[in-house]
């Protein structure tokens, strides 16, 4: 075999393909299927085509050759199907989804192939043996062979080797190479899956080594496939490739019910200026992020998606944005030293409160009531009137801020004639509660609420109709969008202050999503 050096024919027959296909022995690591769920009910057969039925014999007469199925008397029988291939022909695939949904998951460990990569420090000659049909190498535990059973016209049968697309294959296989190489891993042995790397600094030591390697495999009845293996190369690049092929395949999935790509735990987006586009514009444009700078529609971003160089796309975009340039004031940093108040030293015990007063009517109401927690910086926007009178106002506070988040001990107001009243002073009293109150014609003592009035502000005149008159139903998305947005000073959004999580919108339906496209329907 010309893949083979010369120094390593006395292992020729581990490269025969005859060999490879043959039934092999059983092992302690056999694949066992062990059910949470009641068994999966006979699948119904369906007719076939000429085609599809010349396919269908041909596989089950030289898999039974091989000894790879036999005939079943199973009480259950699993759909297959056929793929179509590159050169037109037909692949048998069973359809083991309902099997796998009951099938308790193996949880044995599959490490990630960035773990691998300290194994190579200092080595600079490497090898790489592909094991030959990889599940085809292990067997079904005995009298499990009949949960794989699949129906066809031509009678029930069942595997006896793991077959294609059944759960835990990948940790069954896993364990077997990991016992079988338990005492060289990490010294010059790494395997992955199918994988076996043999790796050294000097060539001498690396043909012992690869000779080891070799014999336990003919040991344990495992095969090469010659066309896949690399011998004595120099280069890792081709390496680590060939071993992060696994990973890649098993991390990333498709979310059935959002049919969105995942790796893990995040988005994947596709290389496409469309694909691109819409998924910045989920993260600026919706009314649940609320058109937000370039960093915080770039924070939402790499929250839930990954695209390679996504920086500079999104500055283009946020500063092209028309709602943003028409309803947003450019803030120019002042001279000279800022003079904060003290820090609260936990969320929802010092509250500033300012009133946003002359909208539009909308629903019988004039005001906005804002309430900022001057620890974590979480905001509540409530509906009011510019007439309200402090019975009101403490029935308002009862209701949206102690119910929830306990009593206050320090309130930050300005000097309006509200909270200089005799009645506000006496309730502050009887709740030990402690006013800070602005100086006169100074509004940047609680400079902090000004700031979210305006982001408010700024929020309503993007979103709101042209008639001003539904300011108050977007007070709630208005308060989501500002509370899940990251803030200049924590760096972290206002949910994950204060209950140590983030929400995420990307799996919300456009359809019924709240947008701009509904502003623009009710104009």
């Amino acid at each position: 075999m010309k893949v083979v050096p010369s120094g390593y024919h006395q292992y020729l027959d581990l490269f025969s393909q005859v060999k490879a296909e043959k039934l092999p022995p059983h092992h302690a690591c056999d694949h066992h299927i062990k059910l949470e769920g009641s068994l999966p009910p006979a699948a119904v057969i369906y007719s076939l085509s000429n085609q599809d039925s010349d396919t269908l014999r041909a596989y089950i007469s030289e898999n039974v050759e091989k000894g790879f199925i036999r005939p079943s008397s199973s009480a259950t029988g699993t759909p297959f199907l056929f793929v179509k291939k590159k050169d037109g022909g037909l692949h048998l695939c069973v359809d083991y989804r309902k099997l796998n949904a009951v099938t308790r998951k193996n949880k044995y460990p599959l490490p990630p192939m960035n773990q691998h990569l300290n194994v190579f420090n200092g080595s600079s000659i490497f090898s790489k043996i592909d094991l030959h049909g990889a599940y085809n190498l292990l067997r079904i535990k005995e009298h499990d062979e009949n949960l794989t059973a699949f129906r066809t016209k031509y009678g029930s049968y069942e595997y006896l080797i793991i077959p294609f697309r059944l759960t835990n294959a990948p940790a069954s296989f896993q364990n077997l190479v990991n016992d079988i190489f338990q005492d060289l891993l990490d010294f010059f042995v790494v395997v992955y899956l199918d994988d076996i790397m043999v790796l050294y600094k000097y060539g001498q030591e690396h043909v012992t080594h690869l000779s080891t390697v070799l014999t336990t495999l003919r040991a344990n009845n495992l095969f090469a496939k010659g066309s896949k293996c690399l011998f004595h190369v120099t280069s890792v690049e081709s390496i680590i490739q060939a071993l992060g092929k696994g990973e890649s395949v098993q991390d990333y999935s498709l979310d059935s019910s959002s049919q969105l790509l995942l790796f893990k735990h995040w988005v994947v987006v596709p290389n496409d200026p469309t694909i691109q586009l819409i998924s910045l514009q989920k993260c600026h444009d919706s009314a649940l992020a609320g058109h937000p700078g370039p960093e915080r529609t770039l924070k939402f971003f790499k929250q839930d998606s990954h695209w390679y160089g996504p920086t500079q796309f999104n500055k283009d975009y946020v500063s092209s944005c028309q709602h943003c340039s028409r309803n947003k004031n450019i803030h120019p940093k002042k001279l000279g030293l800022l003079k904060p108040l003290p820090i609260p030293n936990c969320p929802w015990i010092c509250l500033s409160m300012d009133f946003i007063t002359q909208l539009p009517l909308s629903n019988s109401f004039d005001s906005i009531l804002v309430i900022v927690d001057r620890f974590s910086k979480m905001a509540v926007f409530i509906c009011t009137i510019s007439s309200v009178i402090l019975l009101d106002l403490a029935h308002l506070l009862i209701k949206n801020i102690f119910s929830k988040h306990g009593l206050p001990s320090r309130f930050v107001i300005d000097r309006g004639s509200l909270f200089f009243s005799s009645f506000w002073t006496n309730l502050c009293q009887q709740l030990n509660i402690s006013r800070d109150l602005s100086t006169a014609y100074h509004p940047e003592t609680d400079g902090q609420n000004k700031r979210v009035n305006q982001t408010l502000e700024q929020y309503l005149c993007i979103y709101v109709s042209y008639h001003k008159d539904d300011l108050n139903t977007w007070l709630p998305p208005a308060e989501f969008s500002y509370n899940n947005s990251d803030h200049a000073s924590t760096k972290q959004s206002q949910f994950f202050t204060v209950y140590g999580t983030r929400y995420s919108w990307w799996k919300v339906n456009n359809k019924n999503a709240i947008s701009t496209e509904i502003c623009q329907e009710r104009t």
